[in-house]
């Protein structure tokens, strides 16, 4: 037997107050606290400044759920909690049963001698988790390095104690993120009521994998309740059985079980093939009776990947290799989709996924500075056919390393590696984010300057606790229960030698590489050819989000760079400047604020242009680009390509072209040509038709034109022709040119680019008139857009939620662009057609001044 009672009727309240409010779960303080009207809205204006008590008080939550005599009379009765955020003591009926204190575990214990037949009552205590740190750093006696825990802002002064709780960091605030600690009960609770036999577990491994064959090992964790049983345990997928004779004592034990599958359908990532999935189910069968007693079901998909990293004569390789195919890893670093987790939906989650990719895109990074995320995600991500390179949950801070701490994480990452460890698109385990080389052990003068603060002997302290826990604890833990997958101790790090050669920089040659100089030393956009890494894994620039999503948290006459609120939805203290340094210098000058906003936009897409397209031009030295970052967890000024609300960015459209699984990609020579470069991700070879034409800005007619046969090898980039400009311009004016270069495939182009041989900022844009023509048969969701000159960052909005097939589109004189509408699809689909209802077009004229 095996009954399940979920929880309802939740309710809450402050530990000291006697006023009880209902409360949803999964959910925390400050969502229920909003839905009753008792605090502003985060998110808005400057009310992040006005929750900041929430976190310092104690709360209590309590539901009542009914048990039934049958359930009573089951020999287990479990209360599993699958998330408490994060200090807690959970009663069952006034008796204590748990003390909880990490927010990433998951939590089961046994309740039959506490619950009853009828009525019975959970409460779970929330302490505060600044009450509960504060002593933990007064006891330790010095502070730990955690730059972006905003204690300021909490009201502790420069008490920095996120690093000592268990918890999401990003709750204490980021550069991108408010400061909004919670408390609360974050997944699911439910009592689970059993007898006999129990599958607790069923793990895939993956033992060796190829188009052959894929040789498995079924493992079953399974729980007896009972006496000795005789029992046959069978595995079945796609048609196939495989069983044995199994004798399970009473307790809990493992079983395996060896598979082999001929000819197995392989799970690709997007962009090599079908992300194929099979469905494995497990039953303990009655040996005389032939009933089945105990079953599970898990998804997985076949693959062998892994880590490559092989001397050669520029280093070190660093890139994935999956069923024998080496991948160059296209995509952007995640963080939360809300400072509220609880709060995204699956259809948030869908959107990001499918947004990712419909833009090319076949990777995602979780930081580790935000959670293991909720199961939905990886299943979409296995949906999808997108890898992700997992970071345990540590970012830029040091941490304890007492005994208790360190078995604290033990447990938090085999939960979190069970839980995930079926699923395909896992690649990667990493210990942490930037740890490695903002702490840069063995360099005196490397890193954030973090080591100066301590004595010789709390240096070694610090760094033995980072080796225990990163290079010893989380290896150990990823090896015992996914062995099968590859474990990096930090982002960036170029390997662990034990001496200077271990921490990374932005010329490494080996490792991965995050490279800030451009934004954070202001260095300029063409430093980005400079600076590649073998798998560039964080780079990016900020941006606003749109007006309409401005406007969500702002008034009209908070519409400037400087105002509280401005500066409020602006985490990083550089930020406004960094964008208006950095526009000044590559663009013209906004009208208004409200021109400042798509301007910003545009100048994050013409960086990260420049990054993409140096990384994939480079492979295959380079063999990954990871952009920060995908998404934000609240309305906010950030690196985000997407906003808050799930609103593409002009970066968005950017990275979908840059990411093109083949693409065409023009580079500057020392000389003053241009480069022009094929880059082939698929794994068939591309010939065409290399088109070029000259054009006048203002006018349609080609100036010259010459075709050139071109080809590209699978999986492969490289130059294909270079382009003198001396003699195509041939004495014309450069700010009043461009070429259009297309790669034509049996009549089709597969792929374009616009050439320009002078900077926007030089060029004298004349006004466009731009016709906006619907496809006949389109059903009002698809467009034909034709410019009389040269159009630059023509953009389309839709007063409808929704994306377009492009956007943030250059339209040279008289060649058309069609652009469809899309709505985010129903059920397996990722995106569908739709009419964008009232349709308004604009380009970079339209917010410069005159």
């Amino acid at each position: 037997m095996f009954n399940v009672t979920g929880l309802d009727n939740w309710r809450f309240r402050e530990a000291q107050g006697d006023e009880w409010l209902s409360a949803e779960v999964p959910g925390c303080v400050h969502t229920d606290l909003l839905r009753h009207g008792k605090i502003p809205d985060p998110f808005i204006g400057t009310n992040e400044e006005k929750v900041q008590w929430i976190d310092k008080q104690d709360w209590i939550y309590e539901a009542h759920f009914e048990m039934s005599v049958e359930q009573l009379q089951c020999p287990c009765v479990e209360l599993v909690l699958e998330g408490l955020d994060t200090y807690a003591e959970v009663k069952v009926n006034g008796h204590p049963v748990l003390s909880a204190n990490n927010m990433f575990r998951m939590w089961r214990r046994d309740v039959k001698a506490w619950v009853q037949q009828g009525e019975n009552r959970l409460e779970i205590a929330f302490r505060s988790p600044i009450a509960e740190d504060v002593p933990k750093l007064e006891q330790l006696g010095y502070a730990l390095p955690a730059p972006n825990d905003q204690s300021e802002a909490g009201g502790l002064a420069d008490k920095k104690v996120s690093v000592f709780a268990r918890k999401a960091p990003y709750h204490y605030g980021w550069d991108w993120g408010p400061r909004l600690v919670t408390s609360g009960i974050w997944r699911e609770v439910r009592v689970e009521a059993w007898s006999g036999l129990i599958v607790r577990d069923l793990f895939i491994r993956q033992d060796e994998i190829s188009a052959e064959g894929a040789r498995l090992t079924a493992v079953a964790e399974i729980e007896n309740a009972g006496e000795i049983r005789e029992a046959d345990l069978r595995i079945s997928a796609d048609g196939r059985e495989w069983s044995k004779p199994v004798r399970l004592l009473k307790g809990r034990q493992t079983v395996d079980l060896e598979l082999y599958m001929e000819q197995p359908k392989l799970w690709w990532c997007r962009g090599l093939g079908e992300p194929h999935l099979y469905t494995f189910a497990a039953e303990l069968v009655e040996r005389d009776e032939g009933a089945v007693i105990a079953e599970k079901t898990v998804k997985t998909g076949l693959r062998s990947i892994r880590l490559v990293r092989e001397r050669d004569v520029a280093g070190e390789s660093f890139y994935f290799e999956l069923n024998g195919v080496p991948v160059f890893a296209k995509g952007a670093n995640h963080i939360p989709n809300d400072s509220f987790a609880p709060e995204v939906t699956r259809e948030r989650y869908r959107h990001e996924i499918a947004s990712a990719a419909a833009s090319h895109m076949n990777m995602l990074r979780v930081w580790g500075g935000g959670i293991y995320e909720e199961d939905v995600f990886y299943e979409l991500c296995d949906e999808y056919g997108l890898l992700i390179w997992q970071d345990f949950m540590f970012a830029c801070s040091m941490y304890p390393g007492d005994q208790a701490f360190l078995d604290n994480v033990a447990k938090e990452a085999e939960d979190n590696i069970k839980r995930l460890r079926n699923h395909p698109c896992i690649a990667l385990w990493c210990g942490n984010n930037e740890i490695d080389s903002a702490w840069a052990h063995y360099e005196e003068k490397g890193g954030w300057g973090w080591k100066k603060d301590y004595t010789p002997a709390q240096r070694e302290r610090l760094w033995s606790d980072y080796e225990t826990l990163f290079h010893r604890i989380l290896p150990e833990v990823v090896h015992s229960w996914s062995p099968q997958t590859a474990y990096w101790p930090s982002s960036p790090l170029i390997g662990l030698s034990g001496d200077r050669n271990q921490h990374a920089h932005p010329s490494s040659t080996a490792g991965d590489v995050h490279y800030w100089g451009v934004w954070h030393a202001s260095e300029p956009f063409e430093n980005y050819h400079v600076h590649v890494g073998r798998f560039m894994s964080e780079y990016g620039f900020q941006s606003f989000p749109e007006y309409r999503s401005v406007r969500a948290y702002a008034e009209e006459n908070d519409l400037e760079l400087e105002s509280a609120v401005m500066l409020a939805h602006q985490k990083n203290g550089a930020g406004n400047r960094l964008i208006k340094e950095y526009m000044e210098r590559y663009m013209r000058e906004p009208k208004d604020f409200k021109a400042f906003l798509p301007m910003s936009q545009i100048l994050q897409a013409e960086a990260m242009k420049m990054a993409i397209e140096a990384h994939r031009r480079r492979k295959p030295y380079c063999m990954g680009t990871l952009y920060w970052q995908m998404n934000d967890c609240w309305p906010v000024a950030s690196w985000s390509s997407m906003d808050y609300f799930g609103r593409w960015k002009a970066l968005q459209y950017t990275a979908k072209r840059s990411f093109a699984d083949v693409l065409l990609s023009v580079a500057d020579t020392e000389q003053g040509n241009k480069e022009l470069h094929i880059v082939n991700d698929t794994l068939k070879p591309v010939q065409g038709t290399l088109r070029l034409t000259l054009l006048h800005i203002r006018g349609s007619k080609a100036i010259r034109e010459e075709d050139i046969q071109v080809e590209q090898q699978a999986n492969a980039a490289g130059p294909v022709h270079i382009l003198p400009a001396d003699k195509w311009l041939n004495g014309l004016n450069p700010a009043e040119h461009m070429l259009v270069a297309r790669l034509i495939q049996n009549g089709e182009p597969v792929a374009s680019c616009e050439v320009y041989f002078a900077d926007t900022k030089e060029m004298d844009l004349p006004q466009p008139n731009i016709e906006v023509i619907e496809v006949q048969g389109s059903g009002g969701s698809s467009f034909n857009l034709l410019s009389d000159v040269l159009a630059r960052h023509v953009w389309l909005s839709a007063d409808q939620e929704g994306i377009f097939s492009d956007n943030h589109l250059d339209l040279a004189p008289g060649i058309p662009k069609t652009v469809g509408f899309l709505a985010l699809g129903r059920g397996s689909s990722a995106f569908e057609a739709a009419s964008p209802g009232k349709l308004t077009v604009r380009s970079l004229l339209d917010w410069i001044q005159d």
